[in-house]
């Protein structure tokens, strides 16, 4: 079946359905990454985005469920080149078609995903329709006038939850929930950590009851400035001043910023993928990194910045610090799991001072 992908600039793009059935509206992100499909579409972060594989082949492994950053998918929409029908793996369980089509994703196929590429590098992330029908100028303007708000409470857990590691229990980490990844937890985890998950707009007084050694701040979707989200900002500032060592990713990295002082803006593409170089100033090391951010924090003191366009990827506060990047980077590079020791590190320091 035909399918059409109208840009809010007036561009159309025709293709054809596969996955679910349907129309959707949303904003447009490309990713790079030649694998780790099953871990984009289960990320939290790409909630309410359409989602643009520029690698062409998308599938061929096909659906391996123990891969998933969590069990459902964020992402409104899909667009890959050619969607394998025929995975070829031993740990398969079925193909991309289907599985969208399982959990109500839409999808298109067969345009030229590198010109749509191309559009975005040089105007910038634009919202996009998907519709089996023939454009019209309602289509046009409903993509224009698209915006999604408080979308980390749609994404957050809704109660809190306790995991230990398999092995003893070394240190408690208080775990603020603003739309992690299961790579996250499972890297605590390995490290001898307890983890008690918070939803994100958890109060400081509750997480502080708990007596963690740790306080991680998790990835998660959209703007760090939606007003939705000051309140989260507000209770860091507070867990900041009890001393307790913190740890933010992604988003967590963005709310630590801000939580301290700083800004941030919206890129003119963002960074998504595996291969994202990253430059650690301390030590004149680099890095190849996971990520999935459309934000930048403006700083002039950063502690790791990005190779390819010198923005902000990382912030040191002493006891507390934050990355841009992902160091558990399922479906990409473990260059900087060593941050996790980091944190480990600072946690026994701090806990030793008391």
């Amino acid at each position: 079946m035909k399918a059409y992908l109208i840009l809010e600039n007036g561009i159309t793009f025709e293709g054809e359905s596969f996955g679910a059935y349907g129309d959707i509206t949303g904003e447009i992100v490309f990713t790079t990454g030649m694998t780790g499909y099953l871990e984009t579409l289960t990320d939290p972060s790409y909630y309410g985005q359409i989602v643009l594989q520029t690698f062409p082949l998308i599938g061929n492994y096909g659906i391996i469920p123990s891969d998933f950053e969590c069990q459902s998918i964020a992402a409104k929409g899909y667009i890959v080149k050619h969607p394998c029908p025929h995975p070829s793996n031993f740990r398969s369980e079925g193909n991309l078609d289907t599985f969208l089509k399982e959990r109500g994703i839409v999808g298109l196929c067969g345009i030229d995903t590198r010109a749509l590429t191309k559009i975005i590098r040089e105007n910038g992330v634009m919202n996009g329709k998907i519709t089996t029908t023939p454009p019209t100028d309602a289509d046009h303007t409903e993509a224009r006038n698209h915006a999604v708000h408080n979308v980390v409470a749609a994404v957050s857990s809704r109660t809190p939850a306790k995991t230990e590691s398999i092995d003893s229990v070394r240190r408690r980490i208080a775990f603020m929930d603003f739309g992690t990844k299961q790579g996250i937890a499972d890297a605590l985890t390995a490290r001898n950590c307890e983890l008690w998950t918070f939803p994100h707009d958890t109060s400081a007084q509750t997480i502080l009851q708990t007596k963690p050694d740790g306080i991680m701040l998790s990835n998660g979707p959209g703007n760090p400035l939606d007003s939705g989200n000051k309140g989260i900002v507000e209770t860091i500032q507070v867990l900041q001043k009890s001393g307790i060592p913190m740890f933010g990713i992604c988003l967590g990295h963005q709310f630590l910023a801000l939580a301290n002082g700083y800004s941030t803006r919206k890129l003119k593409f963002g960074h998504r993928g595996v291969n994202q170089p990253v430059k650690e100033l301390a030590t004149g090391s680099v890095y190849i990194t996971s990520q999935n951010h459309g934000y930048e924090v403006i700083a002039e003191d950063s502690s790791f910045v990005n190779v390819n366009d010198g923005t902000c990827e990382g912030l040191d506060f002493g006891n507390s610090f934050s990355v841009q990047f992902h160091p558990e980077a399922r479906g990409g590079p473990l260059d900087t799991a060593f941050l996790f020791d980091r944190f480990i590190e600072r946690i026994d320091k701090t806990t030793m001072q008391r």
